[in-house]
């Protein structure tokens, strides 16, 4: 397979947590969603990326009790963006999902071990 992401394709994408995964692929998804009407192939380009980063969140082992909410987060992405939008999502929708993850794993990242 050909990564795009060949830094973190082979292992170090797993050492990140689930909230920093979710957060990296938000981090896509604002540039497909920004890109979307300014540069059309930056924003393929971002889409594929965050595709990239779903599927190897979901082959990390340690995601195997949440593969249900990504793989679905991943189908109404891509639903969204090349589909029909049969589940009438938003820009503001998926900014909002993704937001959260950011800020939580910001917040994660903050605190020290052992600090409080």
């Amino acid at each position: 397979m050909n990564f795009i992401h060949k830094n973190l394709a082979g292992g170090r994408w797993f050492e990140f947590s689930l909230l920093e995964q979710m957060a990296n692929i938000g981090s896509e998804i604002f540039r497909t969603i920004s890109w979307r009407d300014k540069n059309k192939d930056y924003s393929r380009k971002a889409f594929e990326r965050a595709l990239e980063l779903f599927d190897l969140t979901v082959a990390d082992p340690k995601n195997k009790k949440r593969l249900k909410e990504i793989l679905r987060c991943r189908e109404l992405w891509v639903d969204y963006i090349y589909g029909s939008n049969q589940y009438n999502q938003t820009d503001t929708l998926w900014q909002n999902y993704f937001y959260a993850f950011s800020r939580a794993a910001r917040n994660s990242l903050s605190v020290s071990p052992g600090a409080q």
